[in-house]
């Protein structure tokens, strides 16, 4: 992600804060990184549907990561002179070819090709929607429009699923895919309408990226958020396996059970997001090395209570709850590690955090389907706490 403030010729704070703009952009950030997830969550489904296994079926994610750590880096220098309104309306239209086939797609390899269409167009407005929300709101409220933004892709990285999951009952996963592409379409006319122009401007070259990556510590950090993000998505990507093993009465759950933990799964996100953001500017440094770990443990308490369905909800809770601050604690250590690199920083971001999914979610398929969920699991906690340690270390640096 990236923060680029503007220098405007006149004082931002005789304009209006751009509400409806800033809204949209939430709506559309929490539509693609819940597309981009939604296949966790109806996994099962999936396989089964189209006969194959839920580790081929997982690769769904790791493409639509794979095209958006290429885009993420080089959207900016690919297209530098367009309007960069007119870049994230194309965005979402792209968001809206990508669902539709899903929907219809009789075969995996098609599929998997949409797919790339889609982590092309998360990538691509995720790096940009923070750079476009801080010009027009202007450097006086730039808190505040990235928190519009920043709240859209954390709350999806713990409620989307589970919303998929509700509406997959209701009707079907196909018909999820159908939704989101009809509300990515709308989405991309609300944007025409509500943002402003939005010249383009130089985005970071790659050779700024790598010089920033050898400042000191820099390296270590993005490499720990690599790690964590690794780690959770090794996880997350197959948390749909790991609660049908949970019992309750000596039986399995059911669905509803499952909906019902991914639910939980999301509130604590959401209540995470709000109380961490609050005060993540005191508490950044520490909640880099708390939350990997706690995340680490949680995903072992998933597999470890099977049996206990009260201790899996509580865990759920838990890891939502950290994992939803996620981003909001590695921008703000971006954020005060390179004041001067604001957008290099937050493009590397983007880079880590594809590449952790990318790798957590193939090489996840292959445990799952030659060993089990089990040592999926027990893998995702290592590297997370491997994670922790780096970003202790990083902050030795200076």
């Amino acid at each position: 992600m990236t923060i680029t403030a503007p220098t405007p010729t006149t004082s931002t704070s005789a304009r209006r804060m751009p509400y409806g703009a800033l809204l949209a952009m939430m709506l559309m950030s929490f539509l693609l990184v819940s597309a981009e997830f939604l296949p966790n969550g109806v996994l099962t489904e999936i396989a089964a549907e189209l006969g194959v296994t839920p580790g081929q079926a997982g690769q769904l994610v790791t493409v639509t990561a794979l095209a958006g750590l290429f885009v993420a880096p080089t959207i900016g220098l690919a297209l530098p002179r367009l309007d960069r309104r007119s870049l994230l309306v194309w965005m979402s239209v792209l968001a809206a070819v990508s669902n539709l086939v899903v929907a219809i797609a009789p075969s995996l390899p098609l599929m998997l090709a949409a797919r790339v269409l889609l982590g092309a167009a998360l990538s691509g407005f995720w790096t940009m929607s923070i750079t476009v929300a801080a010009r027009i709101a202007g450097p006086e409220r730039l808190g505040r429009a990235v928190m519009f933004t920043a709240a859209g892709t954390s709350l999806a990285t713990v409620a989307g699923v589970p919303v998929g999951v509700m509406l997959s009952e209701l009707l079907d996963w196909r018909s999820v895919f159908g939704i989101a592409a009809a509300a990515s379409a709308l989405l991309a006319v609300g944007l025409r309408v509500l943002l402003p122009s939005v010249p383009a401007q130089n985005a970071a070259r790659i050779p700024v990226l790598i010089e920033t990556l050898r400042r000191p510590g820099i390296g270590l950090g993005m490499a720990g958020h690599v790690l964590v993000i690794f780690g959770h998505a090794l996880a997350y990507t197959y948390i749909r396996l790991a609660l049908e093993r949970v019992r309750f009465d000596g039986a399995f759950i059911d669905e509803s059970a499952i909906i019902v933990l991914l639910a939980v799964f999301g509130i604590g996100g959401f209540i995470g997001n709000l109380v961490i953001g609050a005060a993540i500017d005191r508490t950044y440094r520490v909640l880099a090395v708390i939350t990997p770990i706690v995340i680490a443990a949680a995903a072992m308490l998933i597999i470890l209570g099977a049996d206990a369905l009260w201790l899996v909800g509580l865990v759920a809770f838990v890891w939502g709850f950290f994992f939803a601050s996620w981003l909001l604690i590695v921008n703000t250590w971006v954020g005060h590690r390179m004041p001067d690199r604001l957008e290099a920083g937050g493009g590397l971001v983007v880079v880590g955090f594809q590449a952790g999914i990318m790798i957590a979610a193939g090489l996840g398929g292959m445990l799952v389907d030659a060993v089990g969920i089990e040592l999926a699991y027990t893998a995702g906690a290592a590297m997370l706490a491997v994670g922790a340690v780096l970003f202790g270390l990083s902050g030795r640096r200076r």
